[in-house]
């Protein structure tokens, strides 16, 4: 999985475990909803100072963004119906 999904799936997985819409998100973290949406489709190519910022907005460190076992295993998971 190449860096940019697997932020992308790790961004939609904590999001989501925390019942945190795209558009909440974006509202709290100081984001444009669509460049929320590009990030977690991984055609955005984020900074690491905004990996920082959707981490704190996140209360996670920064490396939750790069697990790239969670992001396999989140994908796999939706991917297969979940």
């Amino acid at each position: 999985m190449e860096i940019r999904q697997r932020i992308g799936w790790n961004l939609r997985r904590l999001r989501a475990g925390r019942e945190i819409t795209q558009e909440d998100f974006a509202t709290d973290s100081g984001f444009d909803r669509g460049y929320i949406s590009g990030v977690e489709r991984g055609v955005r190519n984020p900074s690491i100072l905004v990996l920082e910022r959707i981490a704190t907005a996140l209360g996670v460190d920064v490396v939750e963004l790069l697990d790239a076992r969670k992001a396999n295993e989140f994908a796999e998971q939706r991917r297969g119906g979940m």
